[in-house]
Formats: structure tokens, C-alpha cells, sequence
């Protein structure tokens, strides 16, 4: 009976050991203090002692023990060895496990920590740690056997299902890393790819900008960033996120006018399963996602009223609550806005809150429009010409003329509008340089045509009719531009109907995939 009672005792030891085993490997993806606390728990449970965590490391074919109980750090920079060295080394060479009954009989047996002054009457026990055919290491043990404190078998059978444990442990571990090295690499690429000396605009206009956002970068003010359609708001927004102390933080970005009023609450702050009919499933908002980062919300003019409201309680008291819920949540999240209105003239007019204006008013940033810096055109086409060469494997260049005609044309479309003309050159040219004749005919001014006259066929024979068509084609895509191609907006400002500008895209051969 007494045995029943000490077999009983030991199933639940094992049992324990297995589940605290599991319990402190998914604790947190710290390789080290886990599986130190793994062999930790081998040890007072299963009375195994120098617990050793042994992973090989692919480049060097050499294993080394990464963690373990009861040896000191001397014992473990001590504990390294080759493929097929010593008894660590045979096992991970084999694949399988090995007992050593008497390490002080066995001559295979190393010592290499050095943690065994007295080798006799101590047993080893080094089982493999394997998942899916690939040997990432082994893990060892010391024991002491007596009658009451249980069999080689259960010790191996108790291991080998800690190595299994192990095993995926470690390979989640290896991913998470890998994961972390990627996020890291990419977090540097966008830091360097936004920053300021990357930023291309030599004009003093432009400059002003940059200097402003310099200054406010680091810091987690309300920045308000004001200018007309494609003149970089974006571009902006993610430097000042960037080169803020928030850059290892989500940087998320809404616009504000392209989803419906009733959705936009939602994408907001998300929304609580069953808040509504339809809401099957919680729901997380951009706020919340956004946390120890920054949210941009890009046309925020475009907010409704009844939602003015909510945002504005966020920027007061940093909290929000998801649609159909009474939980308060922390808004630790920089808000960084932009707009192509002007919103003190949508104050008065009563569609935007004035106290809501001067909260996301704190420091405003006003870009010029490409007009305003007709100095840095030449450097935006060389970099766009550059971009799209290697984009499609081209080597086209810009000829004097055509350079006169890019720098002159006033840009309704900003920076967005030059950089879908150029890529559209590069694609369409047969040429490997775009002389004027190759631009589109709405780029030229007509002066410009009168002084080109002669030079190309291109300003020839076009009538009166072909001016007032090229006007309205350049209005209304500076009105899809003003209304991010939301069409019965532009349609709106137009003064037509949707069915109408529909009729005229499709007449002007407007491709909007190629004006966004």
C-alpha cells in the first residue's frame, strides 16, 4: 500500500512538473528565464539536478547552454560542444536519447561546466529536443537514484514530453525573433526613409515646413496639417511620426472622407458585438490600435457634426468608448490631422466645432501648393524619372523644353499630379527622351504653346474647341483630386450631377487608378 501511495505521489509530481513546464513556457517570449524556470521546476519537483538547456546554433555547429539550474556562470560559458563530442554531442548527432548510469565510469562522459566534483553514484540523463524531424538541441539532467525516487523510464518518459514542450517553445521563440529583427529593420528603413534630409524641397517655402516639423517631431503635440490635395500632407504626417519617440508605435492613418458617416464611429472607436444590428463580432477602432502611436486623420473637415463630439473628448480627456460600450479606454496616441478646407470658414458656417478647431489647432502646418515652388519641380521630376526607371527597367530622360514645360504648368494636382504625369510618361514612351511633343497637351500654358510654336507639332492645329475641353478635363480633375475621387463630391463642387461627371471621365479618358 505504501508503494501505491509513493507511485501516486509520484504521477502527480510528474504531472505537476509537465503543467508548470507549460505554464512558465508561455509566460513571455524571454528564452532564457523560461526555460531557466523550466529546468528550475525539473528540480524541485523530480529531484533532477544541473538542469541544462542546450540549443545548437546552425552557423558554428556547436551547442552551448543557453539555460540552466544550478550551475553557476562560469559552469555555463564552460558548456559548449561540437557535433558528436562528448555525450551532448553524440545525442544531438544520433537523435536519440542517452542514460549514463555512473558518469564516473563512463570515459565519453566530459564534464566540461566542470559542476561535478564527485562524479561517482551520479546518473545523466540527455534526450534530444526535436520537433518535426529538426534537432534544436538537447536538454540534460543530473539524478541520483534510489528505489523511492522512481525509474529511468519515468524520468525519460516525464523529459521527453518536456522536450516537446521545449521544442515548440523554442521554434515559436526563433519566429517571434525573426519577426522583431524584421519589424526593427523596417521601423529603421522608414526612419531613414522619412527623414528630413530625404525629404525633397529646396524652396523657402518648403523649407519653413521642414523646419517646423523639426521643431515638433519629438513632441506629442496636436499637429494640424493644412494644404491643398497632393501637396504631401501624408508625407508629412508619417516623418513627424517617424522621427517622434513614438516610432516603434503603430502609425495608422483614416480618411476620414471616404467611409459613410454611419461607419465612421466604428472605424473610429471601434464597436461592441451586438451594439447593432449587424455587429456580430467586437470590433477594435483606430484609436485603439493606434495605442503608443500616432493616428492621422487625413480630411478631417469631413467629420460630422454628431461625431465632432466624441473626438473632441479624446483629445481633452484621452479617452473613448467602443460603440455599444460603457468601458472607458486610454487614448495613449498622438493625433497628427490634415485638411484641404478651411476650417475657420467651416466654423462659421457651422459644420465644424470651434472648440474642436483650436484642440487640433495646437500647431498648424501649412504646405504650399507646387505653384509656390516652382523651384523644386525639376528635383521632384528628377526623383520621380529616377523612381519609375527602375520601376520598369526604363532609362528615360527629360529633354530642356519639356523641363521648361514641366516647371511652367501650375500643378492643380500638386505633387501628386506631377508624379502620376511622369510615371505615365515612362510607361507610355517609346523614346528614351520626353520632348514636348510627348507631354500631355493640358501641361503647356498657352504662352508656352506660342513659344513652342514651330518647334513641334504638338501646339499645332488645336482648335478653340480643344482648349475650353482641356480646361474643364484640368478642372475636373482638380476637383476629384480636392475630393479624394469620391465622385458625387466632386460632382457637387462641380455644379453637375454624378451621372454626369461620369459621362465626362469617361469622355476625357480620365483613369483615376492613375490620379491616386
Amino acid at each position: 500500500m505504501d508503494k501505491e501511495k509513493e507511485l501516486i505521489v509520484r504521477k502527480n509530481r510528474e504531472l505537476s512538473a509537465i503543467l508548470e513546464v507549460s505554464r512558465v513556457l508561455t509566460a513571455s517570449f524571454d528564452l532564457e528565464e523560461n526555460l531557466r524556470a523550466a529546468m528550475k521546476i525539473l528540480g524541485s519537483l523530480l529531484e533532477m539536478q544541473r538542469g541544462c538547456v542546450f540549443l545548437l546554433d546552425p552557423l558554428s555547429d556547436e551547442l552551448r547552454i543557453v539555460a540552466a539550474h544550478g550551475l553557476t556562470k562560469e559552469e555555463i560559458k564552460r558548456g559548449k560542444y561540437r557535433i558528436g563530442e562528448g555525450i551532448v554531442g553524440r545525442v544531438i548527432k544520433t537523435g536519440a536519447p542517452m542514460f549514463i548510469p555512473n558518469i564516473g565510469e563512463e570515459p565519453k562522459f566530459l564534464n566540461r561546466t566542470g559542476s561535478r566534483p564527485e562524479k561517482y553514484g551520479v546518473s545523466f540523463l540527455c534526450i534530444p529536443i526535436e520537433l518535426k524531424g529538426e534537432i534544436l538541441g538537447v536538454i540534460s539532467a543530473d539524478r541520483i537514484y534510489a528505489e523511492e525516487h522512481g525509474s529511468v523510464d519515468d524520468d525519460l518518459r516525464v523529459l521527453k514530453i518536456v522536450t516537446s514542450l521545449i521544442a515548440q517553445f523554442v521554434k515559436l521563440w526563433e519566429n517571434y525573433r525573426k519577426a522583431e529583427q524584421e519589424r526593427e529593420s523596417l521601423r529603421s528603413q522608414l526612419k531613414e526613409r522619412y527623414s528630413l534630409p530625404n525629404i525633397i524641397g529646396e524652396s523657402e517655402k518648403f523649407q519653413s515646413v521642414l523646419k517646423a516639423v523639426m521643431k515638433v517631431a519629438g513632441t506629442d503635440t496636436t499637429v494640424l496639417l493644412l494644404g491643398e490635395s497632393g501637396t504631401g500632407k501624408e508625407l508629412i504626417a508619417r516623418t513627424l511620426h517617424y522621427q517622434s519617440h513614438r516610432a516603434k508605435g503603430p502609425y495608422v492613418a483614416v480618411n476620414c472622407a471616404a467611409l459613410p458617416d454611419n461607419l465612421l464611429e466604428v472605424e473610429l472607436f471601434g464597436v461592441e458585438k451586438g451594439a447593432f444590428t449587424g455587429a456580430t463580432t467586437s470590433r477594435t477602432g483606430r484609436f485603439e490600435l493606434a495605442g503608443r502611436g500616432s493616428i492621422f486623420l487625413d480630411e478631417i473637415g469631413e467629420i460630422p457634426l454628431g461625431l465632432q463630439a466624441k473626438l473632441l473628448r479624446v483629445l481633452q480627456e484621452r479617452t473613448f468608448e467602443r460603440v455599444g460600450s460603457s468601458r472607458s479606454i486610454k487614448a495613449d496616441v498622438r493625433v497628427i490631422s490634415a485638411t484641404n478646407k478651411n476650417l475657420l470658414e467651416e466654423v462659421k458656417q457651422g459644420n465644424f466645432r470651434e472648440d474642436l478647431y483650436w484642440r487640433l489647432n495646437v500647431v498648424p502646418i501649412v504646405l504650399p501648393s507646387l505653384r509656390e515652388r516652382k523651384r523644386d519641380v525639376p528635383l521632384l521630376l528628377n526623383y520621380y524619372l529616377d523612381k519609375f526607371n527602375k520601376t520598369y527597367n526604363k532609362q528615360v530622360r527629360i529633354s530642356e523644353d519639356a523641363l521648361s514645360i514641366f516647371s511652367e504648368y501650375s500643378w492643380p494636382g500638386n505633387v501628386r499630379e506631377l508624379a502620376n504625369t511622369v510615371e505615365r510618361l515612362v510607361i507610355m514612351t517609346e523614346k528614351d527622351v520626353i520632348a514636348p511633343e510627348d507631354l500631355p497637351f493640358n501641361l503647356a500654358s498657352a504662352d508656352t504653346r506660342i513659344s513652342m510654336k514651330g518647334k513641334s507639332c504638338f501646339y499645332e492645329e488645336h482648335t478653340l474647341g480643344h482648349e475650353v475641353q482641356n480646361l474643364e478635363r484640368e478642372r475636373i480633375i482638380r476637383a476629384l483630386m480636392e475630393h479624394n475621387y469620391i465622385q458625387h463630391r466632386a460632382a457637387r463642387a462641380l455644379g453637375i450631377t454624378p451621372r454626369q461627371l461620369g459621362y465626362r471621365i469617361k469622355k476625357y479618358g480620365i483613369e483615376l487608378q492613375n490620379l491616386k
